[in-house]
C-alpha cells in the first residue's frame, strides 16, 4: 500500500497592510499633537496668589534678568517684537500673549514688551507667575 505524502503548506500571514495602517496612525497622532515646551532659560518668575492657568496655545515672549527678549527661542530686539508677534498671532488660533519675565527684569522692560504686544493686536496679554 502506498502512502501519499502530505504536502505541508506553509502558513504565511501578510502583515504589510497592518504595518501601513500602524504607520499612518502614528503619523496622524504625531502631526495632530501640539507640543508646548518652555525655553530653557533660567528664569525666576514672580509669585502671585491670584494667578490663573494660561492657555497652552498662547504666543510666548521671554524676558531674562538682563532685559534680553526672546520669541520662538530666538533673541529679538524690542523694535522687532511688534511685527513678530503680529505674524505669530496671524497664524495662531488665539489672540493671547504670555510674557514670561524674570523677577529681576526691570518694570520698564516688561511694560515695553506688553505695549508692543498690544500694538501688534494681542487681545489678551498676561504675565506668567509662580503660585505662592
Amino acid at each position: 500500500m502506498r502512502y501519499r505524502q502530505k504536502s505541508e503548506e506553509s502558513v504565511h500571514i501578510d502583515v504589510t497592510n497592518l504595518i501601513d495602517v500602524v504607520m499612518i496612525l502614528l503619523f496622524f497622532f504625531v502631526i495632530s499633537t501640539s507640543f508646548v515646551k518652555d525655553m530653557q532659560l533660567n528664569l525666576e518668575r514672580p509669585s502671585a496668589s491670584s494667578g490663573t492657568a494660561a492657555s497652552t496655545k498662547s504666543v510666548r515672549i521671554y524676558i531674562d534678568r538682563t532685559g534680553n527678549i526672546f520669541h520662538d527661542e530666538q533673541p529679538v530686539k524690542l523694535w522687532m517684537l511688534q511685527s513678530l508677534v503680529r505674524d505669530s498671532l496671524a497664524t495662531s488660533s488665539t489672540s493671547a500673549v504670555l510674557v514670561i519675565a524674570d523677577t529681576q527684569t526691570s518694570t520698564q522692560a516688561l511694560v515695553d514688551v506688553i505695549d508692543q504686544c498690544r500694538l501688534a493686536g494681542a487681545a489678551d496679554v498676561g504675565v506668567a507667575t509662580e503660585a505662592k
